[in-house]
Formats: structure tokens, sequence, C-alpha cells
């Protein structure tokens, strides 16, 4: 349904937490059934993890040129509210009748002036002091930022732990002179607003898991030794590099990659037995593209079990080992060193083929990490009145009968918050919950109700 031409049809509203391509996918679908959508996603922008990557796999295809229309029909579909730098912090009531509280946080920009224009970031005396996590800490920025290029809605954010003015420290602020609109506003505070919703989608997402813990493999030791999110950020145009992958300790391009899967993954001691299902194939997709940038490159993937379950993805796998020289070796390495002059890495593995122990030198690593769930989960889902798994993934009712829906009525569970999945499936269960979040509705006996939408936002 085109923008401006969308008309409420349903008397009760449904409110989507998260603003992924999962919630998106939702919102939409929600809003061109004509129903009101309130989309609360607590980071300054939507995206989620998807508008960080640099492909999508098995087709390749570029990641945020599939993601950006999607954002940006979201953000102006007059059937969709979008609420960002916000929390929910209170739930009330049943099935087809909640009540919301959501905390608006402060941008200290006023949203309705800022154009993204970008002088208040270029003009912030902090520039470039702090790691921007949407460069997976690669990359930097000041206290005033836009998380990445393609952000939705395009408007600044001040970070009120690093910005001077906010902490009570001296500063000039220039950022307000610097902006033409006056959009800069240091005495914003948070906002609490209450909805009221029929039904409720959670699509919060997952986390990536952090490898330092497994001090065998020398993440946060050895220089060359990155993590899959670091290296997606790395191999990306848009990302801190430019696109440009090099080892950070003498800046030179790798030659020789190797890559550990599992790394947090199927693993008892941590806690986390579970497979991830997408890192062998994210990790293919990464060797393959090391290759597109640089032909003579050599990549060697250490996995457990090769798990390409997805449509295409068994020759999608095939194609890395004919087209791009992919080499797959069925081992699970028990130690890395590094050489203390070049700064190679050694990979010590045990051959689950021939047997025995062989090593092989590298001089760049990549640890396929392990999905886990977001901080804060716990909270929410106590906020919601839900319950989480042993993992800390979100509960369905039923895995198999009811799997969108949580152990509440009304409340919807969609994507990676319930279990690590690929962008694929992710969509189709957003589709999903926006059809079941209708059915909700309709049974808690709620008429139809025809009015009117105004023009705009």
């Amino acid at each position: 349904m085109a923008t401006g031409q969308a008309k409420i049809l349903h008397d009760k509203e449904v409110m989507v937490i998260g603003g992924g391509v999962c919630g998106i996918q939702a919102a939409l679908d929600l809003a061109d059934k004509g129903y009101q959508v309130r989309m609360v996603e607590r980071e300054p922008t939507i995206g989620g993890r998807m508008a960080i990557l640099d492909k999508v796999f098995p087709t390749n295809d570029c990641s945020i040129c599939i993601l950006a229309p999607k954002m940006i029909m979201c953000y102006n579909n007059p059937n969709i509210d979008v609420m960002t730098y916000a929390e929910v912090v209170k739930v009330e009531g049943k099935a087809g009748d909640f009540k919301v509280t959501v905390l608006k946080k402060p941008r200290y920009v006023n949203e309705d002036l800022c154009t993204g224009c970008g002088d208040c970031i270029e003009a912030c005396v902090r520039s470039g002091e702090f790691p921007n996590k949407w460069d997976a800490n690669l990359g930097r920025r000041g206290a005033a930022y836009m998380p990445f290029l393609q952000a939705v809605p395009r408007i600044a954010c001040v970070d009120a732990e690093t910005c001077f003015t906010l902490r009570g420290e001296k500063c000039k602020m220039p950022c307000i002179r610097a902006c033409q609109r006056k959009a800069m506003d240091f005495k914003m505070k948070p906002v609490e607003v209450t909805l009221d919703v029929g039904a409720i989608i959670v699509a919060t997402g997952l986390e990536e898991y952090d490898p330092t813990e497994i001090t065998e493999y020398g993440y946060g030791r050895y220089t060359n030794v990155v993590t899959a999110m670091e290296y997606e950020r790395l191999i990306n145009a848009s990302g801190p590099t430019g696109g440009h992958v090099h080892r950070a300790s003498d800046h030179d391009r790798p030659k020789r990659q190797g890559f550990i899967q599992c790394v947090g993954a199927r693993d008892l001691r941590l806690g986390n037995p579970y497979c991830c299902s997408v890192c062998c194939m994210y990790a293919t997709k990464d060797a393959m593209l090391a290759r597109e940038h640089y032909p003579d490159i050599e990549n060697f993937i250490f996995y457990t079990d090769l798990r390409a379950f997805g449509k295409g993805f068994d020759e999608y796998i095939r194609r890395g080992k004919s087209d791009y020289g992919i080499t797959y070796v069925r081992a699970k390495p028990g130690e890395v060193t590094e050489d203390p002059q070049t700064k190679n890495l050694t990979i010590w593995y045990e051959d689950g083929e021939s047997g025995g122990i062989k090593s092989l030198e590298v001089d760049f690593l990549v640890l396929s990490t392990a999905f886990v769930p977001r901080p804060g989960v716990e909270n929410l889902a106590a906020t919601l009145g839900v319950q989480v798994d042993e993992y800390g993934f979100f509960k369905a009712e039923d895995d198999l009968l009811n799997p969108l829906d949580s152990t509440r009525p009304g409340i919807l569970i969609a994507g990676t918050c319930q279990a690590p999945m690929d962008v694929t499936d992710s969509v189709e269960q957003g589709g999903g919950a926006a059809n079941r979040a209708a059915e909700i509705i309709a049974q808690a006996g709620k008429a139809p109700a025809r009015k009117k939408v105004k023009a705009g936002k």
C-alpha cells in the first residue's frame, strides 16, 4: 500500500518492540492490513544487526540495499509510529487490551528541527574519542553522533555519558553554534508515554558472544584475532576501513586467513550447548568476500559439522570450495599461538579425519562466535510477564504448535529473540507474527472501526 494512501481500519493498535528487519517486516505487514502500529526501538535508529552487515547469504546481495528501503518505508508509513531511543517499562492488561508505558529517552536534539546534516557531529569537541559500537568498536565517534550513514531517522543524538555539557563540565558548546536549525536542546528530559494496544510483538534480536574468556584462541591478547562481526565491519565499504581488511599489528592486508567455528557455541563449559545455525554460512560468506577483494588470499575454515540446512545453503558451501578455493578442515582447534616477531598465528588442532595433532600458520584469524540473548532480556521479560528458556531466549508457548506465542497470551515473540536464525527466517517470522497479532485482536472480540488517518506522520 503506497505511503499516504493507507487507512486505519481497526480500532486496536499493535506494538512492535524492536526495529530490526523482523520488527520492520511485522510493522509493514500490519500497516498494510490497516492496523496502527507503535514501534519501540531502544537505539537511536531502526535497522538492527542487518544494517551493519556487508552482504547476505546465500545470494551475496548487498545487505543495506535490501534493508534501507524497508527502513524508509517503515518510518514514512502513516500507519506506523516509530519511537526510537525508547524502552518499554511497564505492561498491564490482557490480550486485546494492554496498557503499555514507554520511556522516551532524550536525544538532546529536536527531532522536528534536525535535518541530519552532521554539522554538530563535526563540531563536537570530543569527536573521534569513543568507540562506535555500530562499527563493532573499531570505528570512532564523538559525544554527538549518528550511528551509521543510512540511519533512520537521520537525526543526530548526544550521548549523555560522554558529553561535557550534560556531565556538568565546562564546554564552549560549538555544536550549538554549528547547528543552523537550532536543533540542539540540552534541556530535554525523559518522557513517559502510555499506549493502549491489542497485541505486542517482541522482536528484540540477539547479541554476539564475547570470546575473551576463551583464552586459548587469543582474542583480546593477539592483535590479529577478530570476531566475525568485527570482520563484517572491516570488509564493509561503509565500515571504518572503507572495506579494506588489514592486520592491526602492521596494517598489511592478510594473505592467509583462518576461521574457527562454534566459538562459544556447542560448548557445555560456557552454558551454550546449542548450534547457532548460521555460523557455517557467514564464515563461508566472509571467505568469499575476502577472495573477491584479494584474489590471491587463502581461506581455511575449521568446523565441527557443516550445517547448511536452508534453501541453497549446500550449493553455497560447494561454490565456496569450487569457485573461491575455500579449504574446509573438520577439526576443533585446541590452541592458537602467536609468533612474537611476525605476529602470525599458529592454529593447533586434532585432525578429525586422519587423526594426529597438526598445525596451520595464518596471518589473520576470525572467530565465528555464538549468538546469545541481548543484555537486559531478563528485565524486559519481567516487564512483559513472559518466560525465557534455559539459555535466556524468549520462550514459546509451544515450539511446534504455537512457535510465535510467548508464555503470556497476547504477547508474541519473533525472530532471533527466541533463537539464532538467518535473515530470511527472521523476516518470515515477522510476517507470521503480524498475522498472529491480527488473529489475537479478532479473537478478543474487538469489532473493526473505520476511521480516517491524518495526512503525513
